[in-house]
């Protein structure tokens, strides 16, 4: 018998033998993106109904904000943390109707005004949501957002598309570039008509008029009064409660 024989082949082993479903090499690949963020999609809404969860109150602010820091960062927090309680007890989302739950505090998940938000809500007794996402530092979930709905995206597309589809309304503290590019987001889906015409509460109007001068888009024509008209500010928590239940928001019946 010849040394040279030629080994017999395996297709067994070749990469395109395994089952597409795991396939991990195909999963990632450019071509199956679209099947990936429906995916991303499904999984997190699929929880959420399981959950019974209806409608949310999304809270941003930034992740850099402590408990104990320096400046007005206290007072951000705590504020943050009694408007998750207070929201939280008289909103809906501590008692479910019928099995929904309405106005569960969501967040990005993350420490700071996130965590202090989910905070008050654990406090209360009832869930919060924290839409994490992937980040080249890994972002932790904050301990206080329900394990059941704790969620971790890749496409900052479909993270948005869950903080927005079930709001009935924001509430944002002070934070930066990440607050801020929600907080716009969400003004302009409102100003385009894609989402209705939600209440957008801006809390410390001292940090947020010192940050931008919103007259000057009106003065420039840039955009209408009527952008405006559902944009305003809380001096604290109470505050803020206070301008969601005369906006109409409460429970849902």
């Amino acid at each position: 018998m010849s040394r040279h024989r030629r080994a017999a082949r395996e297709p067994a082993k070749s990469p395109a033998y395994r089952l597409a479903l795991f396939d991990r090499d195909f999963l990632l690949s450019p071509t199956m993106r679209g099947v990936r963020l429906q995916v991303e999609s499904t999984k997190a809404d699929e929880a959420l109904r399981a959950w019974g969860v209806r409608s949310t109150l999304v809270v941003f602010g930034g992740s850099r904000v402590r408990e104990h820091g320096p400046g007005r960062q206290p007072v951000w927090y705590e504020e943050a943390r009694r408007f998750g309680r207070i929201a939280s007890e008289r909103g809906g989302a501590l008692r479910p109707v019928a099995g929904l739950r309405d106005n569960v505090i969501a967040t990005g998940g993350g420490p700071g005004i996130m965590e202090a938000a989910c905070r008050g809500a654990w406090e209360a007794g009832a869930p919060s949501i924290g839409f994490n996402i992937r980040l080249p530092r890994e972002q932790q979930p904050n301990p206080y957002t329900t394990p059941e709905l704790t969620f971790q995206f890749h496409y900052f597309a479909i993270r948005k598309l869950h903080l927005a589809m079930r709001a009935r309304a924001l509430v944002v503290f002070p934070g930066g570039f990440g607050t801020l590019d929600e907080l716009f987001e969400l003004l302009t889906l409102r100003q385009t008509g894609r989402i209705g015409a939600l209440p957008i509460l801006l809390v410390d109007e001292d940090y947020w008029r010192g940050l931008i001068r919103w007259e000057a888009l009106l003065e420039a024509g840039m955009v209408e009064q009527a952008d405006f008209d559902r944009l305003s500010f809380a001096a604290h928590a109470e505050d803020a409660w206070t301008l969601l239940e005369g906006a109409g928001l409460g429970r849902i019946t």
